[in-house]
């Protein structure tokens, strides 16, 4: 009889996905790693016995130079169909497939509108002054005729815009590529992006980080932002220089920022942005709900089985065939 599969899990840092799917359905030895492994060797140490390697998306980065170092690595599944940290390339040379899942963007705009509100009301610090024993120490901000300022007109950025209607917000909206009649459809207005900046009451990041977004919402973006603008931010750090945020929280440019994304995760305590004024800071959980993981790693079952069975589903490369893979 043929020994099972070795599959291992990286950052199941709620030790959950095993409980969110049915993985009895595989003939496989699952083993889940519920701490971050940064160390590159360690990782390889862990995952050196692996035949398929499960990886959340853009948690721990799978390049070259580790996955030269899996001889036994045959299959890698990411959640989603995107994953900025793993060398698709490397991955084909070597004949290891990579496959995907679906994911369901709502949730991440779920966590956008709690932030907001939570920035905008300042929930968790009232909280904080009610358990110390006081009483109304902060006005909140409404939203009813405030303006959003969506960079990004997407999917998630288009259910932002739905969402803001219901609260009688203006939307404005800009990306590179986005026309007048893409925004009008979504219930939009198309404005320059220094216009954004400058009209927005709440500016909300919606954007992949690319070459061409990564530190694009820098201090010069920043200044044009009035003191009682906020900036919230659910996509990726690289898109917003952090240091130039920092500053514009510390000197009052801004009135404050909502952010579920960093440089690096998890979040080392000495990140300044911790310790800068009027924030709501989550690690990282606007796709972490039960309903989420439920799908997420369903379908990562789904295209393991199918890959067992010679007919991989959701395939990200194109791997060589046996005889063309780099040792």
């Amino acid at each position: 009889m043929n020994e099972p599969i070795r599959v291992v899990v990286l950052d199941d840092y709620l030790d959950a996905v095993t409980r969110s799917a049915d993985w009895s359905v595989l003939a496989a030895d699952v083993v889940t790693v519920t701490r971050h492994i940064a160390d590159e060797d360690e990782l390889v140490a862990v995952l050196r016995e692996a035949d398929v390697v499960v990886a959340t998306r853009e948690r721990t980065r799978l390049g070259r130079s580790v996955l030269e170092r899996l001889p036994r690595l045959r299959l890698l599944v990411t959640t989603a169909m995107r994953n900025a940290v793993i060398d698709l390339d490397a991955a084909s040379e070597r004949g290891v497939q990579v496959c995907g899942t679906r994911g369901n963007k709502r949730s991440t705009v779920e966590l956008t509108w709690g932030l907001v509100l939570a920035l905008l009301r300042d929930i968790p610090g009232q909280q904080q002054a009610l358990r110390e024993g006081r009483w109304h120490t902060r006005l909140g901000v409404g939203l009813e005729g405030k303006s959003l300022g969506l960079l990004g007109l997407g999917t998630t950025g288009s259910q932002m815009a739905a969402i803001a209607r219901a609260f009688d917000m203006d939307v404005l909206a800009w990306s590179a590529n986005l026309t007048a009649e893409r925004a009008a459809a979504c219930g939009a207005r198309r404005v320059e992006r220094d216009e954004l900046f400058a009209r927005a009451d709440v500016v909300s990041v919606h954007l992949v980080l690319s070459d061409r977004t990564r530190g694009l919402v820098g201090a010069r973006e920043l200044a044009l932002m009035r003191p009682s603008s906020y900036l919230v931010n659910t996509s990726r750090a690289g898109i917003v220089d952090q240091a130039a945020l920092v500053t514009a929280l510390e000197t009052g440019a801004i009135a404050g920022a909502a952010a579920d994304v960093f440089e690096v995760e998890p979040v080392p305590a000495s990140t300044p942005l911790l310790a800068a004024p009027r924030t709501v800071l989550t690690p990282h959980i606007g796709y972490v709900t039960a309903e989420e993981y439920r799908l997420f790693y369903g379908d990562v079952v789904d295209d393991i089985a199918a890959w067992l069975a010679g007919s991989p589903v959701r395939t990200l490369n194109d791997p060589a065939p046996p005889h063309e893979r780099k040792p």
